[in-house]
């Protein structure tokens, strides 16, 4: 436990929290041909190879995941979630972070409804995760009742 006076002194530091997502910490500087340090929350990029996956050891399934080069020339797998897709080689993407637990070497999520890849087809829950839109397309209308008034005799 430090004094009053080392605290006067030195003062406490910030832990900084880690990011994981390595590859949206960095951008590609194309007229300085080099790599620049700055955080983003996504990046887009080209669609190498789709493929699947199976998970680790007590869960079993073939999940979807897609391999793919940023902006910044980095490659990278990342997940797509959701039933379905229709995402092909050559196909431009947002990759977000967020690692998927049981496959080895995923850190990255693909942004469903954005670019090439559409939203998940007949969804009807958690819409925004899934870049699905609402049924019917636009918003219902509320239908107007009349009121029915007493009349004095």
């Amino acid at each position: 436990m430090p004094t009053i006076n080392q605290l006067v002194r030195k003062g406490r530091k910030k832990i900084s929290k880690k990011i994981r997502a390595t590859a949206l910490r960095k951008s590609f500087n194309a007229r300085e041909q080099r790599m620049i340090s700055n955080i983003n929350p996504q990046k887009r990029g080209v669609v190498l190879l789709v493929k699947t996956m199976v998970p680790k050891k007590p869960n079993s399934a073939l999940r979807k995941v897609a391999r793919i080069k940023l902006s910044n020339k980095q490659e990278v797998t990342a997940y797509i979630q959701g039933e379905g897709h229709n995402l092909a080689e050559h196909g431009i993407v947002l990759v977000r972070g967020g690692r998927v637990k049981d496959l080895p070497g995923v850190k990255y999520h693909l942004v469903r409804g954005k670019f090439d890849l559409a939203g998940v087809e007949g969804r009807r829950k958690a819409r925004s995760k899934y870049g699905a839109r609402e049924e019917g397309g636009t918003p219902r209308v509320a239908v107007k009742t009349e009121e029915v008034t007493p009349q004095a005799a």
